[in-house]
């Protein structure tokens, strides 16, 4: 699915997503992706949303995101409390939805010039 956009200037944007795959800015990533808004892209070193543990989510409290989109793959799923208790301690918003959905919030927020980050989960083709 091609996603439209209309980022602010100079930000990461989401220009595609299916299965096996994220696009963003119209480079395809077949594996878990953390975009902030305005830094870099980088791999997030999880496979599957079992694998989770709270390494996962301090590691993005240093780039401090006003908001944290966790896409969760094919559809949505809700990591135990005590994985996100960092995130919450430091005082960062989260929205949990599947990855798809994940991607088009990601989208408005980077429109509207938010300061947002998205770590997403690519389910294999």
């Amino acid at each position: 699915m091609k996603l439209q956009s209309d980022p602010h200037f100079g930000a990461n944007a989401i220009t595609g997503y299916g299965a096996g795959y994220v696009e963003i800015n119209k480079t395809p990533y077949e594996h878990a992706v953390l975009l902030s808004s305005d830094g870099a892209i980088s791999r997030w070193p999880v496979a599957a949303f079992e694998e989770l543990n709270p390494s996962h989510f301090t590691q993005m409290i240093d780039l401090k995101p006003e908001l944290i989109l966790i896409g969760t793959g094919k559809r949505q799923q809700f990591p135990k409390p005590e994985l996100l208790k960092d995130l919450i301690n430091a005082k960062i918003g989260f929205e949990i939805m599947n990855s798809q959905a994940a991607c088009r919030t990601y989208n408005i927020l980077v429109g509207e010039g938010r300061k947002v980050m998205l770590a997403l989960l690519v389910d294999a083709a």
